[in-house]
């Protein structure tokens, strides 16, 4: 990996979604690149490669959605190599921001990474979504990997608080009807995301649980 070319090309990326990371971030977030890539040679995180295509698909794409969140009790169903939750976590260090995955490999990558990036306020929970009964719920549930609105929310809708918010990162090529979502449940907003290098379309789904007026 040429950290120093990586370096500048997360740096333009962030200055184009307008987000001001310190350097001590910007570092964390290149050690956490260079761990995806090294783990992912044996452990198959992700199908991708080389490192240049991973900042932009992976950890740009992550980034985007960092100024949209406001949950400070998050956690990332889904989270396979760290994605969004370990971008966010680096981000929001102040945040609690957990991730859940039920594939072992991904998960004892998570916990080096927790580990090596110390991302203090994050748990690494290698459990199925639908099995995990939190002792405290979350004010908010992010993922990047369900398929449809409607999973997602049936398989986590236990784990968020009355007043919280769903963000379900999707491709706008995967157009959902979301008029008839399960439950009582809101589309809040429908937010158009620019992916620095990445030539296609990306939105966040903001959802919340209808409260009776």
């Amino acid at each position: 990996m040429d950290r120093i070319a990586l370096r500048t090309q997360l740096q333009s990326g962030l200055n184009q979604i307008a987000l001001d990371l310190s350097e001590e971030q910007v570092d964390k977030l290149l050690d956490y690149l260079a761990l995806l890539h090294k783990w992912n040679k044996v452990y198959n995180l992700t199908a991708i490669r080389d490192p240049r295509e991973m900042l932009v698909k992976h950890l740009l794409d992550s980034l985007a959605v960092v100024p949209h969140i406001s949950s400070d009790r998050l956690i990332d169903v889904g989270t396979g190599g760290g994605l969004p939750g370990i971008p966010l976590a680096i981000c929001y260090p102040d945040r609690k921001i957990d991730l859940l995955d039920s594939n072992s490999k991904k998960t004892r990558f998570l916990i080096q990474a927790k580990a090596e990036l110390g991302l203090i306020h994050t748990e690494v929970l290698h459990q199925r979504v639908e099995e995990y009964q939190p002792s405290t719920l979350y004010d908010g549930v992010v993922s990047r990997a369900f398929a449809s609105m409607q999973d997602m929310l049936h398989w986590t809708e236990h784990l968020l608080k009355s007043d919280g918010h769903w963000w379900a990162m999707k491709a706008q090529k995967e157009f959902e009807d979301y008029s008839n979502l399960p439950g009582l449940v809101k589309i809040d907003e429908i937010i158009d995301l620019q992916v620095p290098g990445l030539d296609a379309q990306r939105i966040l789904v903001k959802a919340s649980k209808e409260t009776d007026s």
